[in-house]
């Protein structure tokens, strides 16, 4: 049985390891996702993000809990933490508010750190989800570090996009000025037990108003929709707005369904086949990118670069004519 074929069974150790493989851009890891990449597509991808202490790992913790009660689906949850600064490595490699999953076969956590990347998605995410989606994974669950307004990055990925909120953070604000209505297909108000709650829903609720006071236009992950439209039930989603309890499993079985609606919704419109293109068309460009800057650096000699950098550090020329100049082969 080969490598490949094995992961494609399902086999956990194999699994990691390639993993592990793609994480580190080794060759093997490579040859495996060039393999298993004619597998995919078949893979409900779920992104779950919002600020720093909103009870993001629970949430997931409960949600996958869910999944695997009631639909018995396979679920992978690829966790991108925050990188350790002495090791480069996940701080929260060991998911502890996740024990709760630990010995359930149908179910394979990764922590991954970010490793310094924009909007708090490391660069191996789209891979990680590959080799998931080809080892059978139905539902891929994305919970993201939470560092702030580039979290949209989030929505570039997944298919449907919760953004977990939280009353007494002060989120009603930040939640505003994130530009959520761009990112959400699902708002969850989590630890609903708390002082504020109503405060927050409202707020939430009132942004939402703001965009579409008149319910004739709506702006969606940057496509706007008019309510007038014809057959308008069919190609417009309002995102809902969930109270959870994660620590207690409240709103949990409401949100599984609110996530289902949304699937359903994007399958029904057209727009599942659409955020399909857009994330592979951001993965190749952003591979592409990679290549062609790899292949670039490798072209030229490291002392050639370094004095051209040294000449835009004196501000003798700008990073455009540097970048016009390396192109050119000028380095004088």
């Amino acid at each position: 049985m080969s490598f490949t074929q094995s992961i494609l069974e399902g086999n956990r150790l194999p699994l990691s390891r390639v993993l592990t493989q793609v994480e580190n851009d080794s060759t093997e890891g490579r040859a495996a996702l060039a393999e298993l990449f004619l597998h995919t597509g078949k893979a409900h991808l779920i992104g779950v993000t919002g600020a720093p202490g909103t009870g993001k790992s629970s949430l997931v913790n409960q949600l996958t809990l869910h999944y695997r009660k009631e639909k018995k689906n396979k679920v992978a949850i690829i966790a991108v933490d925050p990188s350790s600064p002495f090791t480069g490595g996940a701080v929260l490699g060991d998911r502890v508010r996740m024990r709760d999953l630990s010995g359930d076969d149908g179910v394979f956590i990764r922590s991954m750190a970010s490793r310094g990347s924009v909007g708090g998605l490391a660069r191996k995410t789209a891979a990680f989800v590959q080799v998931f989606d080809a080892a059978g994974y139905e539902i891929i669950i994305i919970e993201t570090v939470g560092a702030g307004q580039s979290e949209v990055d989030i929505a570039r990925l997944a298919h449907t996009t919760v953004v977990v909120e939280a009353p007494g953070l002060g989120d009603e604000i930040q939640a505003i000025k994130a530009g959520i209505l761009e990112i959400a297909d699902v708002l969850v108000v989590n630890k609903a037990d708390r002082p504020g709650v109503e405060n927050t829903e409202r707020a939430l609720r009132s942004t939402l108003e703001l965009a579409h006071p008149t319910k004739r236009i709506f702006r969606h992950h940057g496509r706007t929709v008019s309510v007038d439209e014809p057959d308008v039930d069919e190609i417009l989603w309002l995102p809902p707005i969930l109270k959870t309890i994660s620590t207690e499993g409240t709103g949990i079985a409401e949100l599984a369904e609110a996530i289902a609606k949304h699937a359903a919704h994007l399958r029904q419109s057209g727009d599942w086949t659409d955020r399909d293109r857009t994330r592979l068309r951001s993965e190749l460009e952003a591979l592409l990118r990679d290549e062609l800057m790899s292949r670039f650096l490798g072209g030229i000699q490291q002392r050639d670069y370094e004095v051209v950098l040294e000449r835009v550090i004196q501000r003798d020329i700008s990073p455009y004519d540097a970048v016009r100049s390396l192109l050119n082969g000028k380095m004088s």
